[in-house]
């Protein structure tokens, strides 16, 4: 039975349709999650999807953290049963619900960058990046405004010295990301933020390759129980 993933849709959203498409290339059930309701619907895992969620009044990611939907899945993945990866706009959601360290913040050129970006894999041990080896370089579209990720120093060696660094950009950052961090990860493993959008690397026809598929290919790997229906 294919493992079943969680795709959640917030006002605003634009690539929840594409990490539907990418779940399934790779194996899974994308099964859609609607911001209103508290129901996780029985899923392995979630994602969060890249866009604009509630328009991005007040900061990025600050109402959704809010959302019903955010009320079941935070206390599931901060636990570490439940495998969460958020995506550009689903990183910055991550932040705000205190899932993730840091904050994203407006790019240092404060200008939207958009670039098939080279990025060096750090952590190949997360729930959503088993498929990769570390050193791993790959190419993935960035695509933000506020993708600039910030965080105090003690965080930051924190992050360093215990592998949380999942991603990191290969040269100068574009957005001005500090020490390049392009993705971090929770403690446990099982809650992964990224400013890059691999479900827009996983077709060679129309994307700058396959680079970005192993990020849902690993989660079918990882060990995973259902969370019941509207459980937290």
């Amino acid at each position: 039975m294919a493992t079943r993933v969680g795709v959640v849709t917030f006002p605003g959203s634009l690539d929840d349709r594409d990490a539907a498409r990418a779940l399934r290339q790779a194996g899974a059930e994308p099964v859609p999650l609607w911001h209103a309701e508290a129901d996780l619907r029985g899923v392995e895992a979630v994602v969060l999807p890249g866009g604009f969620s509630y328009g991005d009044y007040l900061r990025c990611g600050a109402i959704a953290r809010f959302a019903p939907i955010m009320e079941a899945i935070v206390p599931a993945a901060r636990g570490g049963d439940l495998p969460v990866l958020g995506i550009c706009n689903g990183f910055q959601i991550l932040c705000e619900s205190h899932l993730l360290p840091g904050a994203l913040t407006r790019n240092a050129t404060t200008r939207f960058v958009c670039t098939d970006q080279k990025l060096r894999v750090e952590n190949a041990s997360t729930a959503w990046t088993s498929a990769y080896s570390s050193d791993d370089t790959l190419v993935i579209p960035l695509k933000s405004m506020e993708g600039n990720y910030v965080a105090d120093p003690t965080t930051l060696d924190e992050l360093e010295a215990e592998g949380r660094v999942v991603v990191r950009y290969v040269g100068d950052a574009p957005n001005g990301a500090q020490r390049g961090i392009a993705g971090i990860t929770n403690e446990h493993g099982n809650v992964v933020g990224l400013m890059p959008h691999p479900e827009h690397a996983i077709d060679a026809l129309t994307g700058p390759g396959t680079d970005g598929l192993g990020f849902f290919t690993s989660i079918l790997a990882a060990s995973t129980s259902p969370v019941a229906a509207g459980s937290p």
